[in-house]
């Protein structure tokens, strides 16, 4: 009851708040506008929290309370996702048994290209992530794929997200494709539609819930939540992708998880990044 009471008080700090044109409930294709769903998303943050700098949310919770933000940044001293960033990189260079190896998969030799993702393939007509194509890339050079959710692919990934730092965030929805606007609306359904047996959404928590107490953690801002992933969470003790997050979310909210890379959390990912275009890669990161 006292998460409830908590995320109840948070979600007082919206009424009457321009987001109310952003929630999932009601929208259709016809109407969904993700432009003015993202400064609509920018403008409450800026006006819950002024003294934050909006390039600062790519640092999640720590953009917006100062008492966790000094722990974080003694933490970044000597970070602890460091050690898998070289350990990402060996992976990426060691070749595949045929001779060939990651960087003849992406474009610039899958370096710098982490801002670029998830994005919308028109000709297979879906959303297509790092994660996804990490596996792919090893699929269709006879490897086999690597689990989700943590260990080499996490890692792979945070190498290439560590190459990427600085670069903005740009996804696109190709203007007149219909189905890459439903994948986007898809996604921002998801994110705002209650479930499991707590009823929450993820709004609930990472917006309305945003530096909120529930139980020992303050929930970070949904603004920028893409951008620091893969991320080495002091809970898990590891390294872990953006995809592993959203199932232990999931679960937490007592839902039947779905599964990592699933369509839904393609799609989910695809709207939450959109929302931080303008933003800038900042992965990986460390949070408790």
């Amino acid at each position: 009851m006292r998460i409830i009471k908590k995320l109840m008080i948070g979600m007082s700090l919206i009424m009457g708040s321009q987001l109310v044109v952003a929630a999932g409930s009601g929208t259709t294709l016809e109407t969904v506008n993700p432009e003015a769903d993202r400064m609509a998303l920018r403008s409450y943050y800026q006006s819950r929290f002024p003294d934050s700098e909006l390039s600062d949310y790519v640092n999640g919770i720590y953009a917006v309370d100062a008492d966790s933000r000094s722990q974080w940044e003694d933490l970044e001293e000597f970070p602890p996702y460091e050690f898998d960033v070289e350990e990402g990189e060996r992976l990426f260079n060691t070749p595949f048994a045929n001779g060939k190896g990651y960087a003849d998969c992406f474009e610039n030799g899958g370096i710098g290209i982490r801002q670029n993702f998830p994005y919308w393939n028109k000709e297979q007509g879906t959303v297509k992530t790092l994660e996804q194509e990490i596996n792919e890339c090893r699929e269709n050079n006879g490897e086999a794929p690597l689990k989700w959710g943590k260990g080499a692919i996490a890692k792979v990934s945070a190498y290439m997200a560590w190459t990427s730092r600085g670069k903005v965030f740009d996804i696109k929805i190709p203007e007149g494709d219909k189905e890459a606007l439903a994948a986007y609306l898809d996604g921002k359904k998801f994110f705002y539609t209650k479930r499991g047996q707590l009823n929450l959404s993820c709004s609930n928590c990472h917006l309305q819930g945003s530096n909120i107490r529930i139980r020992a953690d303050l929930a970070g801002p949904a603004l920028g939540h893409p951008s620091h992933f893969p991320v080495f969470r002091s809970k898990w003790g590891e390294l872990g992708t953006l995809h592993r997050r959203y199932k232990g979310c999931h679960q937490d909210s007592r839902s039947n998880p779905l599964d990592m890379q699933s369509t839904t959390f393609r799609n989910l990912e695809f709207f939450q990044t959109y929302m931080s275009n303008g933003l800038v890669v900042n992965g990986p990161g460390s949070r408790k």
